[in-house]
């Protein structure tokens, strides 16, 4: 049974992140983006991990969402028009192919360890207690990292959308 969730699952989250970049109309590649994030979560609870499940709801279809709403209704952008060059979707694809075997070649390229060295289980490796414990410890300055970056990003945007006020 959860073999068949995870196949539903699975194709529904392949089918909907397909949506959001075949879409032309930008309001519903954000909403079909939503749905992405609402499935993935369904697939961490069936990894066992709830938390991670609540934060990908939370955090991304949630919060990063609505940030992305708030865009698209300050930006007023239509759907894309038709007359896109055929040019731009040859270059486009071809791109999207070279992504694509490079991918390959780096997957193929790194060994799989037999044995990761977790010896938990995967239900504490979902825990709210383990991730903060391996992202304070093991994974801290990636961490620091990240949230200098977001900083940057938060002081970018209030810079550029500071409008010049001119006496």
């Amino acid at each position: 049974m959860e073999t068949a969730f995870f196949l539903l699952f699975s194709a529904l989250t392949i089918f909907c992140a397909l949506m959001v970049i075949l879409q032309k109309n930008p309001l519903a590649s954000v909403l079909f983006l939503v749905m992405t994030l609402f499935w993935l979560a369904a697939l961490f609870v069936l990894l066992s991990a709830p938390f991670i499940a609540a934060i990908q709801v939370i955090i991304y279809a949630g919060a990063i969402m609505v940030l992305f709403l708030f865009v698209l209704m300050l930006l007023n952008l239509k759907a894309i028009e038709e007359g896109v060059k055929p040019a731009l979707k040859v270059t486009g694809v071809a791109v999207a192919l070279i992504l694509l075997v490079v991918a390959a070649v780096v997957l193929r390229s790194v060994p799989i360890p037999a044995n990761t060295g977790f010896s938990r289980s995967a239900a504490e490796l979902g825990s709210v207690e383990s991730i903060g414990q391996m992202l304070f410890s093991v994974y801290l300055l990636p961490f620091e990292i990240a949230s200098f970056l977001l900083l940057a990003g938060i002081i970018g945007a209030i810079v550029l959308a500071k409008k010049d006020r001119k006496p």
